[in-house]
């Protein structure tokens, strides 16, 4: 909605005439469900789905709760209020969300390995790392588990368990490219940059469009004194990212080196 318009979830066009005011407050101890009262069953899904479609995400997640109000369980709608919320930028209403869904799909991995890549977005990977080991618990072999973990232990800085949950991730799916990325990443933080070559080589055959990938293909390179491979890698991240200021540099850096 355009500034100074109303949300189109308490528009009172969409409001039910026989629909009392709702009460927008959550019930003490449930920080997702959104108590209100109403004359006769409203089907908030619906109504998301349709503020959803209009661009009003804020709205949307209202509704949502409002449906989880009427029916706790229904763990669908938990899984829409998770993915709705994380797109309208709410992301603690997002994590609570899949921690909810998580204990209602006590054996799924899904809401696990999403709740845990929204902690690591938000820099808080030492508990990331639980997170994701009750997802490895629950369905270990998900390659998406061991990378999320891979991410996690690597944002900790913790070197050799990424590159273990990053090793199996890729012996899980061998063309998983970012995992492959992040392998290689994580050896170069290592200084072992003979295999973040090798490994870098299959993330960019995968992955030829990604400019981070390039970048760090060229950087393992440079170190070994590859050179010419080097410098073909960083004008394809400079090409495919003409803004990526670090990969610009490294190019500059790579052209002004003697080739002898």
């Amino acid at each position: 909605p355009h500034a100074g318009e109303p949300s189109l979830a308490t528009a009172p066009r969409l409001l039910d005439p026989n629909e009392a005011a709702p009460v927008e407050a959550p019930v003490q101890g449930d920080l997702l469900a959104l108590p209100h009262v109403h004359a006769r069953r409203v089907d908030h899904v619906a109504r998301a789905q349709g503020l959803r479609e209009l661009g009003d995400l804020s709205g949307a997640v209202t509704e949502l709760r409002r449906a989880l109000h009427d029916d706790p369980g229904d763990t669908d709608t938990l899984a829409q209020l998770a993915r709705t919320a994380r797109l309208a930028g709410d992301t603690g209403l997002a994590l609570d969300a899949y921690a909810r869904l998580a204990q209602a799909e006590p054996t799924e991995a899904g809401a696990l390995v999403q709740q845990a890549r929204l902690l690591v977005a938000q820099g808080r990977f030492a508990d990331a790392v639980p997170v994701g080991e009750e997802a490895l618990l629950r369905n270990p072999e998900d390659a998406e588990v061991y990378q999320v973990l891979g991410r996690a232990h690597l944002g900790a800085n913790e070197l050799g368990p990424a590159i273990l949950r990053f090793q199996q991730a890729v012996h899980l799916d061998p063309e998983h490219g970012h995992a492959l990325n992040n392998l290689g990443f994580a050896y170069l933080r290592a200084s072992d940059n003979a295999r973040a070559v090798e490994v870098l080589t299959q993330a960019a055959a995968l992955l030829p469009h990604v400019a981070y990938v390039q970048n760090n293909l060229g950087v393992a390179c440079e170190r070994l004194g590859r050179l010419e491979e080097a410098r073909a890698a960083y004008a394809a991240a400079t090409r495919l990212s003409p803004r990526y200021v670090q990969a610009r540099v490294n190019a500059e850096r790579v052209a002004r080196a003697d080739p002898a």
